[in-house]
């Protein structure tokens, strides 16, 4: 579609090239303007929209690229919160399986304390040969000594269980040995891995804010380009430019909450149908008429039940959510920094995690690992407290951001780098893709 500017720039030049005097009603005079000189008019004009309309397209190409490098930021910001998570749990497991191999170790010491004294008391019985059979054990150990026939023969009668309780108590210890070395090795893994994530993060957020300077710059090239063109002054070109983004930003929103209003009511209706299917015809044999029994005495109706759905997700606690909704609407304004969880700066999963904590409940600084713990809800399912995520797929191993949603269509969230702690709509970008109850 051509835009107004065409007209305007022709109709300048037929200004200029018409002398004042000229009779607009002959425009065959000899000062009008030639044919040839209308048809360069039209076709400045031409290029001129043209232009404007390439100049839109490298506008709205501009603010791909940096929406592109924001969700990228936010990809490797959530990956090395991931990155922490699985570190802080893998030393957590290193400390509990060094704990194990402590107790094991301690275990196994009394074990072998009574099994020694238990088979010298027997094997020795008083024998003067006491500090000979001790050197012997010094230097062959107890499992040489369980080899030997007449240590065997000893133990085979009398301490089958104390061979058994020793055996076991070895096989105990070098099992939580071995769990404390793979432990400690996961740990350094985990520690790397959070090492390099860090690293791909400050490198894509450093990406994003590089991009966001040269969209910016970019942006405002292009728009004193437009103003230009169009004979308006780069102030309305930059309002102008507001608008239309705002009215597709608010006709994307309105078209997804159509398709999730369409794709809710397409549930319930199938939902309904399959209820008011009626049952299965009985195709079992008929079977031999009873004998008539005395009649009993008629038992109160009892109440119908409404049916469920299959593992509801539980209800949202209110005074938790409250709580939750509370704190992070007092965050508002706040600036979004990756990989901080408060008191006075926020990324996305910090933020709900604070608030959840304030309500009541524990979750880990990690969106994936926040919707893991959680109940999965459906969209028409919302409400205050709950949570909302967005991903690259289906998978939640996709997720990468989070908000808490507040109700009315509305969520609380730390969006990205350059954008504070906001309280937006639910529908203000891209779908959601996941939704869960704490």
């Amino acid at each position: 579609m051509r835009r107004p500017v065409i007209g305007t720039l022709l109709l300048a030049v037929v200004l200029v090239t018409a002398p004042a005097s000229a009779d607009p009603s002959d425009p065959s005079g000899p000062d009008a303007p030639s044919r040839s000189e209308v048809r360069d008019a039209e076709r400045r004009a031409q290029g001129a929209a043209e232009d404007a309309e390439g100049i839109q397209a490298r506008i709205d190409a501009a603010n791909a690229d940096l929406e592109a490098a924001a969700i990228a930021a936010q990809q490797a910001a959530e990956a090395y919160n991931g990155a922490r998570w699985r570190l802080a749990e893998a030393r957590k497991a290193e400390r509990q399986a060094a704990r194990e191999a402590r107790r094991t170790a301690r275990q196994l010491a009394t074990v072998e304390h009574d099994y020694r004294d238990a088979v010298l008391t027997t094997f020795v019985g008083g024998s003067p040969d006491l500090a000979a059979f001790n050197a012997m054990l010094d230097a062959d150990g107890l499992s040489s000594l369980l080899d030997r026939d007449a240590t065997a023969t000893i133990v085979q009668s009398e301490f089958e269980e104390k061979r058994t309780a020793y055996e076991s108590a070895v096989s105990e210890a070098e099992d939580a040995e071995q769990a404390a070395e793979d432990a400690a090795t996961d740990a350094a893994d985990a520690a790397a891995d959070a090492m390099s994530a860090k690293e791909g993060a400050e490198s894509a957020v450093a990406a994003a804010a590089a991009a966001a300077e040269s969209v910016s710059a970019e942006k405002g090239r292009l728009l004193r380009r437009l103003a230009r063109l169009e004979g308006i002054s780069v102030a309305l070109a930059e309002e102008r430019q507001s608008a239309l983004e705002q009215q597709r930003q608010e006709q994307a929103a309105l078209e997804a909450r159509q398709e999730q209003e369409a794709q809710q009511e397409a549930l319930q209706q199938s939902q309904q149908e399959q209820a008011e299917e009626p049952p299965p015809a009985d195709d079992a044999e008929p079977t031999e008429p009873t004998e008539p029994t005395e009649p009993t005495e008629p038992t109160q109706p009892t109440e119908p039940t409404e049916p469920t759905d299959p593992d509801p997700a539980p209800p949202t606690d209110a005074g938790g959510a409250s709580a939750a909704v509370a704190f992070a609407r007092a965050q508002l304004g706040e600036p979004y920094v990756w990989a901080a969880d408060g008191p006075d700066a926020w990324d996305c999963s910090g933020l709900t995690m604070a608030a959840w904590n304030a309500g009541g409940k524990s979750l880990p600084h990690y969106s994936v690992a926040q919707y893991a713990q959680s109940t999965p809800i459906s969209a028409g399912d919302l409400q205050p407290g709950d949570l909302v995520f967005w991903g690259s797929s289906s998978s939640a191993s996709s997720i990468y951001h989070v908000a808490l949603y507040a109700g009315d269509g509305m969520i609380i969230h730390a969006p990205r780098t350059g954008r504070p702690v906001t309280e937006e709509s639910l529908h203000y970008w891209i779908s959601p893709t996941h939704y869960a109850r704490p």
